[in-house]
């Protein structure tokens, strides 16, 4: 009777080994720091996500580069050694069309982008990544990037004259803030307080969540509010691993993406004039950057896109006709 007790026990045991070991991991690498909205984004998505999965799958967010820059990411999306990661301005050396968000001021407000969401996502940007081996799930929040640097407020794109800010390694961002006439100098998110501490930059542009979230005011005394650019966030899989995956676990990953993308613009819009008191009570210098100078500035960055990325004109009239609900 031991003998019957111990064998069906290590069967047991066995059975409950495999069960354990056939559970799905689904691996999210992000590069933006803990505490960001991008972070808190991942880390809510991973919850729902997770609640659905039940012993089927479960989702671990990686952030703060832990697996590598937002390049090294996406290469890994697309071999299938990780499932997720969450690019934002790195996508239009992807495909050309994202480079829509990197129009100055081309989004008004949130609502505006919920407009996009609905339309101009799902036809035009989803098919241009796919193209690529690459498929964004949905459309997260980012936020409206603002200057920071150690020199002098940011008023008008004047002051802007040979600064080194730290961009992205977005070729278009490089293109607008050189149009700005400053030194724009590409670098992984990772690299900036090291790099902002030491001098080798003056001055970077960013989210006030990315901001506060990598500890940006520490080593930057002035932010000045520009608000030039609103950079969205894309829940982004590789085409041929994704489809690999059980189907169920397929529509459970679309479909939280998806609801989160509301919960992340709502966090955003409610998250914005916090971090803004909790920068000016660190000590950062705030001021409001002259909106009408800039847009003038950014002319050349819409005749470049307008030439440069084919239907280019077409996708900012389309854009455009969407601030106001028209269009949709």
């Amino acid at each position: 009777m031991e003998l019957k007790s111990a064998i069906f026990g290590a069967a047991a045991l066995a059975v409950m080994a495999g069960t354990a070991s056939a559970q799905e991991e689904i691996i999210f690498g992000i590069s933006a720091a803990t505490g960001s909205l991008q972070e808190q984004s991942a880390s809510e998505f991973a919850r729902r996500a997770n609640e659905k999965l039940g012993d089927t799958a479960v989702v671990k967010v990686f952030d703060s580069s832990q697996l590598g820059k937002d390049k090294d990411m996406l290469q890994k999306i697309k071999l299938g050694t990780m499932h997720l990661t969450l690019p934002s301005s790195i996508m239009p050396e992807i495909a050309p069309e994202y480079a829509i968000f990197d129009l100055p001021f081309l989004v008004a407000d949130r609502d505006h982008l919920a407009r996009i969401d609905e339309t101009f996502f799902k036809d035009v940007l989803v098919p241009a990544a796919e193209a690529q081996g690459y498929r964004p799930l949905a459309v997260w929040e980012n936020g409206f990037r603002q200057i920071t640097n150690n020199e002098r407020p940011i008023n008008t794109p004047a002051d802007l004259e040979g600064l080194k800010i730290r961009t992205p390694n977005s070729s278009w961002r490089v293109a607008m803030f050189d149009e700005y006439g400053a030194n724009p100098t590409p670098m992984a998110f990772s690299e900036v307080f090291v790099a902002l501490q030491t001098g080798v930059i003056d001055g970077q542009e960013n989210p006030l969540t990315n901001i506060v979230g990598g500890k940006l005011d520490e080593v930057q005394e002035y932010l000045s509010m520009s608000g030039h650019v609103y950079s969205p966030a894309y829940p982004t899989v590789g085409v041929a691993a994704f489809e690999k995956l059980d189907p169920e676990i397929q529509d459970v990953l679309t479909e939280t993406a998806q609801e989160v993308a509301l919960w992340a613009r709502e966090q955003g819009e409610s998250q914005d004039g916090a971090l803004l008191e909790e920068l000016k009570a660190g000590g950062m210098k705030v001021n409001t950057a002259d909106r009408a100078a800039f847009v003038e500035a950014s002319k050349p960055l819409y005749e470049k896109f307008a030439t440069e990325v084919e239907g280019g004109q077409e996708m900012i009239d389309q854009v455009l006709s969407l601030a106001d609900g028209e269009g949709s």
